[in-house]
């Protein structure tokens, strides 16, 4: 059952805790978090840690005689500070309340509001120590200058709090309409998307969706797949968008870059910091040359991605301008990163894998792995599928004959007596059981004896089968870590890659059944997650919240299970 008139805003304000979830504006680059009674505001920048980007220690509200009103309560649009109101939430500050009352809002992006009942005050603590109190009066706002200074002039507090209302009240009238049970956290998955919109100077008025305003201000070309996956569903638009950014830039010889950020690309480990480079020409290489730069991209599944999108909402013109983009990218990876020249291109850098911390880059590099050879068979069978579609003319006999021989060399990495896929780092064997070598399933071509393994895999709760999800390490590996990264925590993103690669190879029912549980796991954690803990189904310790590709293939996932 599904809903169609609900308060999605307020649905999704139940999650805005103001730790995990801060209170921001789409295209705005502040951050207000919960801080004692009051709250405390940072900006948002690339590279840089929010304890580097201090905007005000700490903004509080006195009331008449100098008592703190504590945060109230929460919705997307406002903060509001006092008493909590029994009356709805939309009503105007100060009107019928018990308790005197007041608001935290946007006048613009880098510009907060603040304003309530007369006779408030609010105090503001600057990173240096300083403290000033102003009165309320019909409004305060508090532009935050590039220098992360900030200058207080007096505004009109009600029409703020109108402006950023219609903001979010469009933003969630696109917010798909899912089962009864799923909609709760669509909403919040909904509004972290929005949450998460910057614009990159550098791209004009561009409106890039990044991973999360807390430690990770850019566009990952994965993220931005996943993202405009789930993103599809109520903006196909800005799902585009999203593509159209991570293909703008691709190197002379196709490749994608790992990052666009507002200073530019990440493409090669030259224009990673000399620290990582160091540790790079440290690491060596059997094969490629450390001391030569190091292509930096994402794994192939720009076609994926843009056919999920095209379903939803036909683009033809752009469609064909992006097929050519992304024809070049999946060429430079058979004449770019087949760095042993056996046909199977290899993973230069672990930063190109997306899975930077697995185990199989605990050998040497460069690294050949079965969900390389996966996505690279996927990507040529689109292609030809897309090409055929909105290229008529074209011959794409070459995509469909080059899957053929990848997936030949892919079956080369099927260890018959371990009954898994290996991966190999510099030409050496590497026995960690990691998700990696599930995502042959996406073929949807094994032969039926290896494909029933891996879903042997999938139910076996001594290796992937585990309380709250798909680990990204097997459990029974000597590898496997709860709380490390690609090491065991559970991923959105490979689960639901997993579960499509389960329906791909015949097993709708048990694809179901993951999806299911991933959905679960998500609602069970208190939200989109970077990653979790695969036994607990709690946020992983150091994992971000309010993480994008997480909160968009849940997205996709409720959708799909609501069908």
């Amino acid at each position: 059952m599904m809903a169609d008139d609900l308060d999605l805003a307020g649905l999704a304000g139940r999650h805005l805790d103001l730790i995990t979830a801060p209170f921001t504006l789409p295209r705005s680059r502040v951050l207000v978090f919960g801080e004692g009674d009051g709250v405390r505001v940072h900006t948002s920048e690339y590279e840089r840690r929010l304890s580097e980007c201090r905007v005000l220690d700490l903004v509080e509200v006195l009331d008449a005689d100098g008592a703190v009103l504590p945060v109230a309560d929460v919705r997307p649009e406002r903060i509001a500070f006092g008493a909590p109101r029994l009356a709805a939430p939309a009503q105007e500050p100060g009107a019928g309340a018990e308790t005197q009352r007041a608001t935290l809002t946007f006048a613009a992006p880098a510009t907060l509001s603040v304003g309530g009942d007369a006779g408030l005050r609010v105090r503001l603590t600057h990173p240096d120590g300083r403290i000033e109190e102003h009165a309320l009066g019909e409004g305060l706002r508090l532009r935050v200058a590039p220098d992360r200074s900030v200058t207080v002039e007096s505004g009109d507090h009600r029409a703020a709090l109108a402006a950023t209302a219609h903001v979010w009240d469009d933003w969630f009238a696109r917010c798909p309409r899912v089962r009864d049970d799923l909609q709760e956290m669509t909403a919040f998955c909904w509004w972290v998307l929005g949450a998460n919109i910057v614009e990159l100077p550098s791209l004009g008025d561009a409106r890039a969706i990044v991973p999360s305003k807390i430690g990770y201000v850019g566009l990952w070309q994965w993220d931005a797949y996943f993202i405009a996956v789930g993103l599809r569903h109520g903006d196909p638009a800005l799902a585009r968008e999203q593509l159209d950014i991570a293909f703008r830039f691709p190197q002379p010889d196709g490749q994608l870059p790992d990052v666009v950020h507002e200073e530019g690309v990440l493409a090669t480990s030259d224009d990673l910091p000399e620290s990582d480079r160091a540790n790079l020409r440290r690491a060596g290489s059997q094969i490629a040359d450390p001391t030569a730069p190091v292509p930096l991209t994402k794994p192939p599944l720009a076609a994926w991605a843009l056919r999920a999108v095209l379903e939803v909402e036909d683009a033809p013109e752009w469609a064909r301008r992006q097929l050519a983009t992304v024809v070049r990218s999946q060429d430079w990876w058979f004449a770019g990163s087949d760095l042993d020249h056996d046909g199977m291109p290899e993973y230069g850098h672990p930063y190109s894998s997306g899975l930077d911390d697995s185990p199989i880059f605990d050998g040497p590099l460069p690294t050949a792995a079965p969900d390389l050879g996966a996505y690279l068979v996927r990507q040529d069978r689109e292609l030809a599928d897309l090409l055929s579609r909105y290229e008529p003319g074209a011959d794409v006999s070459r995509f469909r004959e080059r899957a053929e021989a990848t997936q030949e060399l892919l079956l080369r990495m099927w260890d018959p007596e371990r009954e898994r896929f290996l991966a190999f780092g510099g030409g050496e064997t590497l026995t960690s059981d990691t998700v990696v070598g599930l995502m042959p399933l996406l073929t949807g071509t094994l032969p039926e004896q290896i494909a029933g393994a891996l879903r042997a895999a999938v139910d076996d709760p001594e290796r992937f089968a585990l309380p709250w999800g798909l680990p990204t390490v097997a459990a029974s590996d000597p590898d496997f870590s709860e709380e490390r990264m690609w090491r065991g925590p559970v991923w959105v993103n490979t689960a639901a890659l997993v579960a499509e690669g389960l329906e791909a190879s015949g097993f709708a029912e048990r694809a179901r059944q993951l999806r299911e549980q991933t959905v679960a796991l998500v609602i069970h954690g208190g939200g989109p997650h970077e990653y979790f803990h695969p036994r607990t189904g709690q946020k992983a310790r150091t994992a971000t919240t309010a993480f994008g590709w997480s909160a968009a293939l849940f997205i996709d996932l409720a959708v799909t299970l609501s069908r």
